[in-house]
């Protein structure tokens, strides 16, 4: 099994991994399932669910003699390498955007969201991960605003996940009744208090468990996995926060194999293997076994007009919102 890095000079790293993989995934296209290869292309943080979940494919009849090579980095960075010619067969982002990029290249059927799931296969939610014990006693929103309070987030051009944390950011002032504009005042402000911003939620994770910073914002489960490797951090899930909906789709011209182990991440073994790693799962009888908090005001995407409407209001790279406070920090709104 070999894992390819992330996609962060897209074109120089795509002729090279064209060069070194091409053979492999396109034997594995005329093999059906049974065999062959599949080249998974996903964000930063699922990979150590993949390296539970692909043993458990391979040892059923659909997986048996698959192989994988496996390619982790930041949502829009992979997305956009996709599109530039990085081989895949299955790719798992951060958010359905990132998807939506290879339909209009041709690269992935519009139809991939029609199953019940609409082509989501994990959810989670934006937490706060903070020190142990909590020490600024960060349990809000506003906490966060709190004088020499640093908070670490991605870069929302490069991220996934940073744009999820800045729509639960938003989201959150508009749960507590405030209007769209002191909505965007609060993102002005939080912004001055973020000390680094990554490339990906990993990355960020990595920063922030190496010393950096008194808060991040960050996918729950990737909390949870912090904690799962030791690291001495807790997290907090704040009152209001958002649906973190995770999409997967096979690329046209797959292998039958792409499409059975897309269907074998639904099944209750692989939802219940994401489940443990943090993530929560989408099939309810398996979520039905755990014990993931609920918070008390829990908004969706499509509360603020789906991410096609969002893309273009906060993250246009020269219009947007956030492109806006960025620039008035500094920082670069390129996504590679």
């Amino acid at each position: 099994m070999k894992l390819l890095g992330g996609a962060g000079a897209i074109l120089a790293l795509v002729v090279a991994l064209v060069a070194s993989a091409c053979g492999g995934t396109s034997s594995a296209a005329g093999e059906g399932s049974g065999g062959g290869k599949l080249t998974l292309v996903a964000y930063s943080t699922p990979q150590e669910a993949y390296e539970a979940i692909i043993p458990a494919f391979q040892k059923t009849a659909e997986g048996r003699g698959v192989e994988f090579e496996q390619s982790y980095g930041a949502s829009g960075e992979q997305s956009r390498a996709v599109e530039a010619g990085l081989p895949a067969e299955v790719v798992e982002f951060s958010l359905d955007s990132d998807i939506t990029r290879l339909v209009d290249a041709g690269l992935v059927d519009a139809n991939w969201n029609q199953n019940e799931y609409k082509g989501m296969v994990t959810d989670s939610v934006v937490v706060f991960v903070v020190r142990k014990g909590n020490p600024d006693n960060i349990k809000t929103w506003d906490d966060l605003l709190k004088p020499d309070v640093e908070v670490i987030t991605p870069n929302p051009f490069t991220s996934g996940g940073a744009r999820w944390n800045i729509m639960a950011a938003y989201g959150a002032q508009i749960s507590q009744g405030k209007s769209k504009e002191e909505a965007v005042a609060y993102l002005n402000e939080l912004f001055q208090h973020v000390a680094v911003q990554d490339a990906s939620a990993r990355d960020a994770l990595q920063t922030f468990t190496g010393g950096k910073g008194d808060v991040l914002l960050s996918y729950e489960n990737e909390a949870i996995t912090a904690q799962q490797k030791g690291e001495d951090v807790d997290y907090v899930v704040p009152e209001q926060t958002i649906l973190i909906e995770n999409p997967v789709a096979v690329t046209n011209d797959a292998p039958q194999s792409a499409t059975d182990f897309v269907k074998f991440l639904y099944s209750d073994e692989a939802q219940k293997i994401f489940g443990e790693k943090g993530y929560r799962p989408v099939v309810k009888s398996v979520a039905d076994t755990f014990d993931y908090p609920t918070p008390a005001s829990l908004s969706t995407i499509q509360d603020f007009g789906g991410w096609g409407t969002v893309k273009d209001e906060f993250f246009d790279p020269e219009n947007g919102i956030v492109a806006k406070i960025e620039m008035s920090l500094g920082v670069s709104t390129d996504s590679g």
